[in-house]
């Protein structure tokens, strides 16, 4: 599905521009960046030979309602497969998790699941997000190994996008035996009281960077390159002007800052 978006930010030229990935047919949309959700750990090169899904971590769109990793496409079968060992991320009882929204569609609900139970909702009342969004999940009642379903519903059509991110709440190394609450697909899915709506921000200027050159201080990162890890507060060049990482992500050819300045990169 390709949609036609405008960022309200003045340093974007090109107003209206359908964005799309270099060489694939879908569209730009949004993935759950932290906790590494699997397409994430693909675009990283974290998990080897993942196939298409590398170079689109953002486009894993399918009709609502599913209960899998890979919302039906036979191409990013690979999400599905637990014989993978994802890296299980070591988190608390409360996760933060915080998705990169290429494009931001106006939303109905965001959705996570543990199994077939519904462990929280927000929702957004038909809504345009930010560009990141970020929720405050408790997951105390599931220690040790789990898969977490994150599913972001779209207000306007009859889409969902899906993400399967493997986590060991509780702490420990994140090397423990494959998950048993995998996604499948309930009946009919058990009913929760919507929580508020999601907060949703974008990291300022002023927030902190993984790494530095002094306090204070970006990271220096050189020139904008595809297949490149940036990490919060690297600093780039990309067509002989510098910009600031937003959110922590593996580029991709097609997401170049100039592009992308709303979601992933602040001009300096």
């Amino acid at each position: 599905m390709r949609r036609l978006f405008t960022y309200p930010l003045a340093a974007i030229a090109a107003a209206g521009t359908a964005l799309a990935v270099t060489g694939s047919p879908a569209s730009a949309h949004g993935y759950v960046s932290s906790p590494p959700s699997r397409q994430a750990l693909c675009a990283a090169r974290a998990v080897p030979d993942c196939g298409p899904i590398q170079f689109e971590p953002q486009s894993v769109e399918g009709p609502k309602g599913q209960r899998n990793c890979n919302g039906g496409l036979s191409q990013f079968a690979v999400l599905n497969d637990n014989s993978r060992n994802w890296p299980a991320k070591a988190v608390g009882k409360t996760v933060s998790f915080s998705w990169a929204l290429t494009a931001r569609h106006r939303t109905s609900t965001w959705e996570y699941f543990i199994g077939d139970k519904r462990v929280a909702v927000f929702d957004d009342g038909n809504r345009q997000p930010e560009a990141v969004v970020t929720h405050q999940v408790d997951l105390s009642a599931f220690p040790g190994r789990q898969t977490v379903l994150a599913v972001w519903n779209i207000g306007d059509t009859p889409m969902a996008f899906y993400n399967c991110i493997d986590l060991n709440v509780g702490g420990g190394s994140g090397s423990a035996p494959a998950p048993t609450n995998q996604p499948t697909t309930p009946s009919t899915p058990a009913p929760t009281t919507p929580s508020q709506p999601s907060q949703s921000t974008a990291p300022s200027q002023s927030s902190a960077p993984s790494q530095s050159d002094g306090p204070g201080k970006p990271s220096a990162a050189g020139t904008w390159a595809a297949g490149t890890s940036y990490r919060t507060g690297d600093v780039v060049t990309f067509d002989g002007k510098p910009y600031q990482c937003r959110q922590g992500h593996t580029a991709l050819r097609g997401w170049e800052p100039s592009v992308y300045t709303l979601a992933l990169w602040l001009p300096l």
